[in-house]
């Protein structure tokens, strides 16, 4: 029923392949129109769609290293940098 397709990005103007399978996932959803983009254009536009994560500077409690986390950090409550939580992750 469903045949490869190449298609042109209407994005960077590269030629892509839009396959039986992704047609037949397309029409599962009921969606009625071929896609615009690549791939690669596609997964580019949904990133650039995202907020950024606000960050917050904090001093780890096990090493010292200053480090930045993406909570704002609770006086009383220790933060770790990615290495030592990862290294007390791997003890628990």
């Amino acid at each position: 029923m469903f045949e490869d397709k190449t298609l042109v990005c209407q994005e960077c103007g590269k030629e892509f392949v839009w396959t039986a399978g992704e047609q037949e996932f397309y029409s599962a959803k009921g969606f009625t129109n071929e896609p615009k983009r690549c791939p690669e254009c596609r997964k580019a536009r949904r990133m650039s769609q995202k907020p950024q994560r606000e960050m917050f500077d904090a001093v780890c409690a096990a090493c010292g290293a200053p480090c930045k986390v993406p909570f704002q950090p609770t006086e009383g409550r220790p933060v770790y940098c990615s290495e030592c939580f990862a290294k007390m992750k791997e003890e628990a």
